[in-house]
C-alpha cells in the first residue's frame, strides 16, 4: 500500500523523467560543415560533439566534413546547413561584396595559419631572406596574401611556380620554399624529406587575417540569437577541452569521418597550434577563444585594400559581428 509520502515521490521521479525527456526533446538540430576533410584543425568543435557539451547547451549537432570537391558556402546560404567553418576574414568580406546574406559570429583562429617552409642550411634565416628563393604558391595564395606580401615586403611574381599541394617539387629544389599550414604541412615535409624546415608564419610577419570563423546566415542571426549563442559559447568551450585536455575521444571521431589520419599528424598539430599561438593568443586571454574586434577587422581589411585585393569603399562592418563573442566564455578551462 502507498503512503502519501511514497506516492508524492513516485510522482516527482516520474515528473523528473518527463522533463528529462522533453529536456531532449528539445534538443535543436544543428548542421554544422567544414571546409576540408576532418582533421586536428577541427578539433574543438568534434571534442564539443564527442565530450557532449553540444547536448548540455540544448544542441543536437552533425558535422559534415569538407573537401575538394564540396561547396557548403554555398548550402548555408540556400539554408540546407546552419553553421559554417570559413577558412578567413577575405571570405566574409568577398561575401559582402556579393551581397551575400552571411555574417561571421566567432573567429576559432585568432592566427592564420598560412606559412612559407624553406629548406635548412640555405642561409634562409629571416622572412625577407625568402625573396632568394623559388616560392610555390596557390592561385588563392597568389591572388590573396602573396599580393600582400608583394606590397608589404616586395616579393615578386617571377618568383613564383604554381603549388598543387604537393611536397616533391620542393623537397627536390633546395633553393625553394612552400606555402603550407604550420598545422600539417611541416609535419609532412619532416617525414618524406628527413628534413626539418624552416617556418615562417605570416601572421608573425603582421598578415592579420583571422581564420576558421564560424559563419552563419544574416536570419538566423536576427530571429533565433539564442541558438547562435549556445552553438558558439559550446564551440568555444570545445576549443579549450580540446587544447587542453584529453581530446582522445574527439580525435577518434575525427579518425572515423577521415579514416586517412594518423595520431601522430593529430597531435603533432595539437602541439603546433599550441606553439604558435593559433587559437589561444592575445586578447582571448582575457575576452576568451573565438574573440573579434573591430580594431582587428578594419587594420585587415586596410591592409587588403592597400594590398589591392580587397575593394575600398566596402562596408566591411557587414562580414561580421561580436555579438556573440568577447564575453570569457570557457576561460576558466585554460591552465594555470
Amino acid at each position: 500500500m502507498l503512503t502519501a509520502s511514497r506516492l508524492l515521490a513516485l510522482l516527482l521521479f516520474a515528473g523528473s523523467l518527463a522533463g528529462g525527456a522533453a529536456h531532449a526533446q528539445k534538443l535543436d538540430k544543428i548542421t554544422f560543415a567544414t571546409n576540408w576533410v576532418a582533421q586536428a584543425e577541427h578539433g574543438g568543435f568534434y571534442q564539443a560533439l564527442a565530450d557532449g557539451t553540444y547536448r548540455r547547451n540544448g544542441l543536437d549537432v552533425t558535422i559534415l566534413q569538407g573537401g575538394p570537391n564540396v561547396n557548403h558556402r554555398l548550402l548555408l546560404t540556400v539554408g540546407k546547413i546552419d553553421f559554417y567553418m570559413s577558412a578567413n576574414t577575405l571570405q566574409a568580406f568577398d561575401a559582402v561584396a556579393q551581397n551575400i546574406p552571411t555574417v561571421s559570429v566567432a573567429a576559432i583562429f585568432q592566427k592564420d595559419p598560412q606559412i612559407f617552409l624553406a629548406h635548412p642550411n640555405q642561409g634562409i634565416n629571416t622572412f625577407l631572406d625568402l625573396k632568394k628563393l623559388t616560392l610555390f604558391v596557390s592561385k588563392e595564395g597568389v591572388a590573396t596574401y602573396f599580393q600582400w606580401m608583394k606590397r608589404e615586403f616586395g616579393f615578386r611574381e617571377e618568383q613564383i611556380k604554381p603549388y598543387t599541394f604537393n611536397a616533391q617539387p620542393f623537397l627536390a629544389d633546395k633553393r625553394s620554399a612552400m606555402q603550407g599550414y604550420v598545422s600539417s604541412e611541416p609535419f609532412a615535409v619532416e617525414r618524406q624529406g628527413k628534413i626539418k624546415p624552416k617556418i615562417f608564419l605570416l601572421a608573425d610577419q603582421g598578415f592579420a587575417s583571422y581564420s576558421t570563423l564560424i559563419e552563419t546566415r544574416r536570419d538566423l542571426v536576427e530571429k533565433n540569437p539564442n541558438l547562435v549563442q549556445r552553438f558558439v559559447n559550446a564551440s568555444i568551450i570545445g576549443w579549450y577541452n580540446y587544447l587542453y585536455r584529453d581530446n582522445q575521444a574527439a580525435n577518434a571521431l575525427i579518425k572515423r569521418d577521415n579514416s586517412e589520419i594518423t595520431d601522430d599528424l593529430l597531435a603533432y598539430s595539437r602541439a603546433a597550434m599550441i606553439e604558435h599561438f593559433i587559437v589561444d593568443y592575445g586578447i582571448t586571454r582575457a575576452s576568451g577563444i573565438g574573440a573579434i574586434t573591430d580594431e582587428h577587422i578594419k587594420s585587415f581589411y586596410d591592409q587588403m585594400v592597400r594590398a589591392g585585393v580587397v575593394k575600398a569603399g566596402l562596408d566591411y562592418s557587414k562580414a561580421y559581428t561580436t555579438q556573440f563573442v568577447n564575453k570569457g566564455v570557457g576561460k576558466e578551462l585554460r591552465p594555470k
